[in-house]
């Protein structure tokens, strides 16, 4: 992942504070001047950038601090802090309930990976226990609905479009009406991707959206465009009530930063970040832990999260009780590797825990 550039570049920064003698101002104004540089190389805006080393140099004052504290564990924490804050919009998404039908539409721009963002968006909810479905509204892009219909295929979720009619508000009011009616819990919703300046396709996607009445729009964004997200998140807000972000192709561009602080600047919560290509390189994006693993601490909640997701909770007692016993069979072994091989590639496992 290319963040992991701009994550070893602040963990260097903090390692050579930390082997440094003497840690005084000039200690911390070089240590600060790195961190800027590598926020700066990942096209975070200058201005955000400028206030947290304002902040954290608040936050840390010599003068007062007594002979007793432990300088670098307080200067760590305040670059915690101010990074924290930088990526945190301020509030919460809107959160679907299982067994009450939610509907979810994606907007965004083309070429961002939007209809593929929204088979993973169904798939990561699909084994976390929901009944998803996928609407195809895009009648704009020719083999939208085949890509949809594809993916949908693949991951075993229902799916609905049509090749005939060319009204992507009829087409979106029919799918929705259909899997309510099939008892789906999250009716996700995809419709054409889109330009801010293209005024026809923003009408459109406001009667999608006043038709459908979603409980959430999700602005679906390439990470690629750095601090323009800004202006591209604000310009969709404006025309409809979104209410979370994606973040995707994370993996392939060094802008990523930028973006991620781009859209919290936005006051838009970031909920998922797209990291790959494939239906399970799909991140939950939680402020504290993305932080924690920028700098290099780890993030073993989302790591105790990855082993419940494969070890179903129901074997764990059994299984205590055999070991306890003295019974461990091959049998036992074996699916003690299979419960491994699915969590993924190593290399995204050890990712969360930092081992890399």
């Amino acid at each position: 992942m290319v963040l992991s550039e701009l994550g070893g570049s602040i963990s260097r920064a903090l390692q050579q504070m930390s082997n440094a003698t003497i840690i005084d101002e000039k200690v911390l104004n070089e240590c600060l001047n790195e961190i800027t540089r590598a926020l700066l190389q990942s096209d975070v805006q200058f201005k955000l950038v400028r206030d947290m080393q304002t902040n954290i140099k608040k936050l840390v004052n010599f003068d007062d601090l007594a002979a007793g504290h432990n300088k670098r564990k307080i200067i760590q924490q305040a670059i915690f802090q101010e990074l924290c804050k930088m990526l945190d919009p301020g509030k919460p998404s809107f959160t679907p309930k299982k067994g009450k039908a939610s509907v979810v539409m994606f907007v965004g721009l083309q070429g961002s990976g939007k209809t593929t963002t929204c088979t993973k968006y169904a798939y990561y909810h699909q084994k976390k226990g929901w009944k998803p479905a996928l609407v195809c509204a895009d009648t704009f892009r020719a083999g939208a609905f085949d890509q949809l219909k594809q993916n949908a295929t693949k991951a075993k979720i229902p799916f609905y479009g049509s090749y005939m009619e060319s009204d992507p508000v009829k087409i979106a009011v029919e799918g929705v009406e259909r899997f309510k009616k099939e008892n789906c819990d999250l009716i996700i919703v995809d419709t054409s991707g889109r330009h801010k300046q293209e005024a026809a396709l923003f009408e459109e996607m406001r009667q999608v959206s006043e038709a459908t009445r979603p409980d959430l729009v999700i602005f679906v964004m390439d990470s690629s465009i750095g601090q323009a997200a800004f202006d591209q998140a604000q310009a969709f807000k404006q025309s409809v009530a979104v209410g979370a972000v994606i973040i995707t192709k994370m993996d392939g561009h060094a802008k990523g930063g930028g973006a991620l602080s781009a859209v919290a600047a936005t006051k838009s919560p970031v909920i998922f970040i797209g990291t790959g290509e494939h239906m399970d390189e799909f991140e939950v994006f939680d402020v504290k832990p993305f932080v924690s693993r920028l700098l290099g601490m780890g993030d073993w909640s989302g790591f105790m999260d990855k082993i419940h997701e494969v070890v179903p909770m129901d074997q764990q007692p059994e299984l205590l009780q055999k070991l306890s016993e003295g019974n461990f069979t091959l049998r036992i072994m074996y699916e003690q590797f299979q419960n491994i091989l699915k969590m993924g590639p190593i290399g995204q496992v050890c990712h969360l825990s930092t081992l890399h």
